[in-house]
């Protein structure tokens, strides 16, 4: 996977996502592997079909609310063809002030990816965070779609997660490879 670059794309109002997805790519560096970001509102879609790994993030807002910038993707990322690709995502969001919505955001943008036949990889515990419901769920609650972040609640795990996530991301990226 070290020949590999990565798309990284973020959407972001407040700069907590953009600087996750630094945070993504500098552990990934460390493992010698190349990402670049994009900010999803500078780029056409056309471009998620030009990697063969993309890393997505996403905030939700208040209420299971979309970022702005995937919003305005919306149906376009479902007539995407990105067969033989592999996505991971990330999702931010605050389980405590809105713990009925958590990182409802990353669920819409797995929604909308589905079609596309890719590869999602990166499924992330759900141990360690408090909250009522929400669309990144997986299996009965016991899984999110992808890594969850909580910089308001949560933002001294940031780092860990980031790490460990990484780690996982590479070694089942290499698991798919073989």
């Amino acid at each position: 996977m070290s020949q590999t670059t990565i798309a990284l794309i973020y959407g972001t109002d407040t700069n907590n996502t953009e600087e996750v997805g630094h945070k993504i790519a500098e552990q990934y560096a460390e493992l010698g592997v190349n990402v670049e970001l994009f900010n999803v509102k500078d780029i056409e879609v056309s471009l998620l079909e030009e990697y063969p790994m993309l890393i997505m993030g996403i905030p939700t807002w208040d209420f299971g609310g979309i970022q702005a910038d995937w919003e305005d993707l919306g149906d376009s990322l479902s007539e995407l063809s990105l067969q033989g690709k592999t996505i991971a995502l990330y999702g931010l969001g605050d389980q405590f002030g809105y713990g009925d919505y958590f990182v409802d955001a990353m669920g819409w943008l797995y929604e909308k990816l589905l079609p596309t036949q890719a590869t999602f990889i990166g499924q992330w515990s759900t141990e360690g965070y408090d909250f009522e419901a929400s669309r990144a769920c997986i299996n009965t609650k016991e899984y999110f779609i992808g890594l969850a972040i909580d910089e308001d609640q949560q933002f001294e795990l940031t780092d860990q997660r980031i790490e460990q996530w990484v780690i996982q991301l590479y070694a089942e990226r290499e698991l798919e490879a073989a």
